[in-house]
């Protein structure tokens, strides 16, 4: 009975695991295709966008989508090639049919009949086939220029959040600097309360600030995360697996400028390329609904075999073969006026896609002007506070002797470590806004090549 129970309970273990796996296969399947993913090794910003740029989703699709392109107009060209069919079927009579020649009724044909048919055609004029090769080329550079696109704006994304996680990890840094002093100075308030020097409220104060300090990190910490996640779901990275950032502040603080004096090219803006794309596509739309008043013309053969015997056992012991070819014309005349109309609509659609042109480019002129405006106010904001940020270094540095020297008052200290530290976040703040604007600027000027 002990036995008994023991295998019972060994079975339902194993048809619950058999439940779990057949209710989360894409847990298991996701598991296992996250970890086959390389890992990276040095995580600078051009490693990053390499590594998203082969492994983001949404970049993948639109390869493949290149691919389906490839394949469809592989299948549309290939009306082109001779079709050869074969048609085979086998018949039997239970009664044969009846006709009237002269008054007297007698029955015709056989009991059973097969036959075996080769038929071949061959387009000449075909307008579906024939758009298909001329538009194959412009097909074929829209499928690449949606990949361009994705690529681009992936760039621009994978650039602005590996910036972003770098100011988030100075962030952090600045506030365990900050921990650091404050630490130092509660240290200083305590031993001169106990000196008789200041009263408690010095380093009652600096346990505050601390306080404050500690959530601020605890805070950072947790956004660290969030905004590392972002990255890797940019990258297409492995969830379960990490990466160390590669950077250089100083490196970044001297790439901070741009050519401002730059004037736009429509024609470097992959939108426009794709519009333009899209402009030829609907002229050759135009021609197409133009040759629907032209004839369809294709040439035919047929061989046939062809079986008749009234016993079913010698229905194969002969043949009686006929072929022919032959070549056919088809020319609508009258449609109700629907070839004139769908020649009107392509026209249409053809100004409509010139407008969306120039549209477009009003649309790249203002997102050039915004963002020169933000990149040159980003400029000049970074500078002023990087001057702030010597300024507050200095001022807390001579308040902080004052204090250890009894000339100046604890709260002068606070007040100074308060300044330092928005100044060094402010700074930080200020350089992943000039790197974001000036990234926004190049792509407005379609800079951002990949």
């Amino acid at each position: 009975m002990f036995f008994g129970k023991i295998k019972k309970d060994i079975h339902l273990n194993k048809n619950l695991l058999i439940l779990v796996f057949f209710l989360f296969p894409s847990y298991f399947l996701s598991a296992q295709q996250n970890d086959s993913l390389p890992v990276l090794q040095q995580a600078s910003l051009q490693n990053c966008i390499q590594y998203a740029i082969q492994h983001n989703p949404d970049v993948q699709n639109a390869q493949i989508n290149e691919q389906v392109t490839e394949t469809m107009i592989k299948g549309k060209l290939a009306d082109w090639y001779p079709q050869i069919n074969f048609t085979y079927n086998l018949q039997h009579n239970f009664k044969l049919p009846t006709f009237n020649f002269n008054g007297n009724l007698a029955h015709s044909g056989t009991y059973n009949t097969s036959g075996a048919n080769f038929a071949l055609t061959q387009n000449i004029f075909n307008r579906d086939a024939l758009l298909a090769t001329r538009t194959s080329t412009d097909v074929r550079l829209s499928s690449s220029e949606n990949t361009e696109a994705q690529k681009i704006n992936l760039v621009a994304l994978v650039s602005k959040a590996f910036y972003d996680l770098i100011l988030t990890k100075q962030q952090l840094k600045v506030t365990e600097e900050d921990i650091a002093r404050i630490q130092q100075s509660l240290k200083d308030a305590y031993y001169q309360y106990q000196a008789g020097i200041v009263d408690k409220t010095d380093y009652k104060r600096a346990t505050i600030s601390l306080n404050n300090a500690k959530a601020q990190k605890k805070f950072g910490d947790e956004s660290l995360k969030s905004k590392y996640a972002y990255l890797k779901e940019l990258m297409g990275y492995s969830d379960s697996k990490d990466f160390d950032l590669v950077y250089d502040t100083t490196r970044m603080e001297n790439e901070v400028l741009i050519d401002t004096s730059q004037t736009i090219n429509y024609e470097n803006r992959i939108e426009i390329q794709q519009l333009e794309t899209q402009q030829k596509l609907q002229q050759y739309n135009l021609q197409y609904y133009k040759w629907s008043f032209l004839p369809n013309l294709y040439a035919f053969g047929n061989y046939n075999l062809n079986y008749l015997n009234n016993k079913f056992s010698k229905l194969y012991s002969q043949s009686y073969p006929n072929s022919y070819a032959g070549i056919t014309l088809s020319l609508p005349i009258f449609q109700g006026g629907k070839r004139l109309q769908e020649i009107k609509q392509a026209q249409l659609q053809i100004t409509e896609a010139t407008n969306n042109i120039r549209s477009y480019e009003h649309r790249i002129n203002t997102q050039y002007q915004d963002a020169l405006a933000s990149y040159k106010s980003n400029l000049y904001n970074y500078y002023s506070l990087k001057d702030n940020l010597s300024l507050a270094n200095e001022v807390y540095e001579v308040i902080r002797l004052q204090y250890r020297s009894g000339v100046k008052a604890y709260l002068d200290v606070i007040t100074a470590e308060s300044d330092l530290r928005t100044a060094q976040i402010n700074y930080y703040n200020a350089l992943y806004q000039v790197l974001s604007s000036k990234i926004d600027v190049m792509q407005s000027l379609g800079n951002i090549k990949y």
